[in-house]
């Protein structure tokens, strides 16, 4: 495996891909990162811990998008949005539809970054600091979740908002503060299209 997906022996319909300490520290950190910036969902201990159901269960999510460049492109507005400038009426629904949806794409967004935790620190080395990452299908839908989230999150960071966006930055030279994340951006779109690729039926 040359540090993308490919199909899983011995587990069908997963995926497996090498990576070496370097990597599992770049991806595991990106993702703590990610979770941070989503943060505990409702309910949650003021510490962010252990959830209550009940309260997450009752609780309205926002009505309005985020402030944050990076959140608002986790969670954008549905039907144009109070961000778009459309008609009253066109607001009023964006605000109802993320008051009652919200809360629930955090926490599959919470659920599919921590699986790419713990699947991370559940690795057992595999000679000269590496280890080969092996995914159930589940944990493969998850990780597709993830690195998607990631990919967004940075690439808001970057005001990549198209491919044309991404050309100029591709060519930063090496000194450039952006370069580091730029080849996380691309790093991880190699990851997510080889595992997209793997579980094509």
């Amino acid at each position: 495996m040359a540090g993308l997906f490919q199909p899983a022996a011995g587990v069908p319909g997963g995926a497996a891909v090498a990576l070496d300490e370097v990597e599992i520290s770049i991806l595991r950190s990106l993702t703590v990162q990610l979770l941070e910036l989503i943060g505990p969902g409702p309910g949650a201990g003021e510490d962010g811990g252990e959830q209550d159901p009940l309260a997450a269960l009752m609780a309205d999510g926002p009505t309005e998008p985020p402030s944050d460049l990076a959140l608002a492109r986790l969670f954008p507005d549905a039907y144009g949005g109070p961000g778009a400038g459309g008609d009253e009426e066109t607001r009023e629904a964006a605000a109802e539809f993320r008051r009652y949806t919200e809360n629930d794409l955090r926490a599959r967004k919470r659920e599919d970054g921590l699986a790419v935790v713990r699947t991370l620190d559940s690795l057992a080395p595999a000679g000269e600091g590496g280890a080969v990452l092996t995914l159930t299908p589940e944990q493969s839908r998850r990780w597709l979740g993830a690195l998607n989230d990631l990919r967004l999150a940075i690439g808001a960071r970057l005001e990549i908002a198209d491919d044309e966006d991404g050309d100029e930055l591709y060519a930063l030279p090496d000194g450039d503060p952006r370069k580091p994340m730029v080849m996380a951006y691309l790093w991880l779109g190699a990851l997510q299209e080889s595992l997209v690729e793997t579980l094509a039926p």
